[in-house]
């Protein structure tokens, strides 16, 4: 009997189904995969390095660029961590312009998620609607903060100013429009038969083995696990919102791709419900080395311009101590370790990035499979390698 012959592969870090600078080393026997092997660090930017020679808010900046596809979900994780270790307890208004930023950004991050692995995988037609949708709330970013893939509108304390008039009624006309569209993505895809095809019984992963890869988010939600830090443990008033954690069977492609359609439903009942229920008061902690004077009384008052001014360069000073917070970000658990040594910088930060776990569980997921199959695996764990590489 002949010698079976492998071929090697590198898929990568220039493939654009890799989603980012990620480069996986296939070994073939004919066209299925018999080892994967993941290769991580061609977008290493240290940030958690240049963290230590910031003040606690110039790192804000920095963190839009981790997942830099729902951004605000990484100013939420850093905030709260901060406000954790200098015991700041957040203004109710604040926390619910956070929310609907937050769930924005994950509705942001699964729009570019749904487009580009339809995509990946043959469907053409949904990437433009979906990116049609991402707009609307590209422009509500823009509206609330000027900018609008990297919003940076979370400020440690509360957020840069209140919410204006026309971005509430943005925010109201998208939670309006989206569920039609959210209907058109079903349409296209979720009974599509080449879809079904390509995804299910794919990539196959049981609720066990996620846990043990430390697999969280859809991913892990995928797999039938219902762990969602929303819930278990809340933060920035999420216990005051409604809203259900969709899980899967099989831990499949299709099984993932199912769960974030559903988590459009959730985050846009979660948007509603803030938006419709906002509290009144101030949007930024009542503590003057911590919150930003006005730029009306910045211009009237040299008191309040030093003031601001020193904020900016020197910042606030954290306590001797070291904590840990995570959120739910659109990936899974986006944690944040955090020590303060009685000075105005981090003495260390370290961060616990979702897709890191994501990519490691892609030899598992991959094995056994077709060459063509690794593209849809890719595509339906979601990395972002700005959050992997740092």
């Amino acid at each position: 009997m002949a010698e079976s012959k492998k071929m090697y592969l590198n898929m990568g870090p220039h493939h654009p189904a890799t989603h980012g600078v990620l480069r996986i080393e296939l070994e073939l026997e004919g066209e299925t995969i018999v080892n994967a092997t993941p290769r991580i660090g061609y977008l290493h930017r240290g940030i958690e390095k240049i963290a230590e020679n910031r003040n606690y808010q110039q790192v804000i900046p920095l963190t839009d660029r981790l997942d830099y596809a729902s951004a605000s979900a990484n100013n939420m994780g850093y905030c709260v961590t901060v406000e954790k270790l200098m015991g700041i307890e957040v203004p109710k208004r604040a926390q619910y312009l956070r929310v609907i930023m937050a769930e924005l950004a994950r509705i942001m991050g699964h729009h570019l998620w749904i487009g580009t692995h339809a995509l990946d995988i043959g469907a053409m037609s949904v990437v433009f609607y979906a990116f049609r949708d991402r707009e609307m709330i590209m422009n509500i970013n823009e509206e609330i903060s000027g900018y609008r893939l990297t919003p940076t509108f979370f400020r440690i304390g509360g957020v840069a100013h209140d919410a204006t008039p026309k971005f509430i009624e943005m925010v109201r006309d998208f939670v309006k429009w989206f569920p039609k569209g959210l209907g058109g993505y079903h349409k296209l895809l979720t009974e599509n038969k080449i879809w079904t095809t390509r995804t299910m019984d794919i990539g196959t992963i049981s609720a066990e083995e996620a846990v043990n890869y430390g697999l969280t988010g859809p991913s892990l939600r995928g797999s039938g696990v219902a762990y969602d830090l929303r819930k278990a443990f809340p933060y920035s008033s999420y216990d005051d919102f409604d809203f259900q954690i969709p899980v899967g069977d099989k831990g499949d492609v299709y099984d993932r791709y199912l769960v974030r359609m559903e988590e459009f439903s959730q985050s846009l009942k979660i948007i509603d419900q803030a938006i419709e229920n906002l509290p009144e008061g101030p949007v930024t902690v009542d503590d003057p080395w911590i919150s930003n004077p006005d730029l009306e009384e910045v211009q009237k008052d040299i008191s309040a311009l030093i003031r601001r001014f020193m904020i900016h360069v020197k910042g606030p000073v954290a306590p001797e101590a070291e904590v840990y917070h995570a959120v739910e970000g659109a990936k899974g658990e986006l944690g944040f370790y955090l020590v303060g040594d009685g000075s105005e910088h981090p003495y260390r930060l370290k961060i616990r990035s979702p897709c890191f776990y994501l990519a490691s569980a892609l030899p598992r997921l991959m094995i056994g499979h077709m060459v063509a199959d690794a593209i849809a695996i890719i595509g339906s764990i979601d990395v972002v390698l700005g959050e992997i590489d740092r």
